[in-house]
């Protein structure tokens, strides 16, 4: 008898960004990265292979997927089948807490949800490494999203085969808040895989921004172990600006900032000037994240909230792991 598995993985936001791929053919980093994962962002994915289906099914958020979405999960789930030995075709419903494809990770929780999903309703052991890493193979990001706390994802090397997340520490190693300002519902207009590539291939600041990612990484992971919020949001606050300013350099620029971004940005340095503990980051997209406090993150929720152009902000506590259960079908 098939098994309907349901697994729950939440969104990560890099703070030692990723931006760029080593070798693109096996997904791999060009550069380390290092994430703190979100409670409030995720997504809950339910996978149950069927022998009379003739070809694999997505649906998410209630919406059909083709194309490269539905690709991109055939293929992971290729990986499944042949590591089962099976042959059976899978149905697979999906749902985001947050809007999907806009710069909010959600590519992240999406595929690790469904490498723990997928290998749970074929009968094989959840082993969480092996998870990071299939996930990674489809999107690099979800190979952090497979874990709780911090985590940190190595750069790749040509070739590799294999290369899985792992976690620096728990969630419960240190109470911070992230505060997500939303500032788009919309799908982002260049794709972070393509907006990689375009960079790597025309940004005179690719180079240097390989060079000095590592020891950003190194920055953020340490403020995190020595739980320095003034050093990790520094640090992060860094690494995000750094990347935005390789992708503008980009010919023609990549330009993921909006203007509700950069309102956002010069707010919270309004808030450092007045003491409050926050620091921009922003992914490939126009949503900007803050890092802060317990204590302050209420008033800098507030403050996004006023700014032009910010549709709703969402405060999240640090994540734990993706989780899976398994019920007969």
């Amino acid at each position: 008898m098939h098994v309907r598995a349901t697994a729950r993985a939440h969104a990560n936001i890099a703070l030692a960004k990723y931006w760029g791929k080593a070798d693109p053919e096996q997904n791999l980093p060009a550069v380390p990265s290092v994430s703190v994962t979100l409670d409030a962002l995720s997504t809950q994915t339910e996978v149950q292979f069927d022998d009379a289906l003739e070809a694999d099914e997505l649906t998410l958020d209630a919406v059909r997927v083709q194309g490269r979405g539905l690709k991109r999960a055939a293929r992971l789930l290729d990986e499944v089948r042949a590591m089962a030995g099976s042959k059976s075709f899978a149905r697979i419903t999906s749902h985001n807490s947050f809007p999907t494809g806009s710069g909010l990770a959600s590519s992240a929780s999406g595929f690790a949800a469904l490498a723990l999903a997928s290998m749970a309703a074929a009968g094989l052991p959840i082993d969480r490494a092996m998870a990071s890493d299939m996930a990674r193979r489809a999107s690099a990001s979800a190979a952090r999203s497979i874990f709780g706390g911090f985590v940190r994802l190595e750069a790749g090397a040509p070739g590799q085969r294999t290369l899985a997340a792992s976690p620096i520490a728990p969630a419960g190693h240190w109470d911070i808040r992230v505060v997500v300002a939303v500032t788009s519902l919309g799908p982002k207009r260049v794709g972070s895989t393509e907006g990689m590539r375009h960079t790597a291939s025309t940004s005179p600041y690719y180079g240097p921004w390989i060079e000095m990612s590592r020891g950003l990484a190194d920055r953020v992971q340490k403020a995190i172990l020595d739980r320095n919020l003034v050093a990790l949001g520094e640090a992060a606050e860094h690494s995000a600006l750094s990347m935005h300013a390789c992708a503008m350099a980009s010919q023609p620029p990549l330009v993921y900032l909006e203007p509700a971004t950069l309102a956002c940005v010069e707010a919270v340095r309004r808030l450092r000037e007045q003491g409050v503990q926050a620091w921009v980051t922003i992914d490939a997209g126009p949503h900007v994240k803050v890092l802060t406090s317990p204590e302050q993150a209420a008033r800098v929720a507030e403050h996004l909230a006023s700014v032009p152009g910010v549709l709703r902000t969402i405060e999240s506590r640090v994540g734990q792991d993706a989780s899976v259960e398994v019920t007969e079908a």
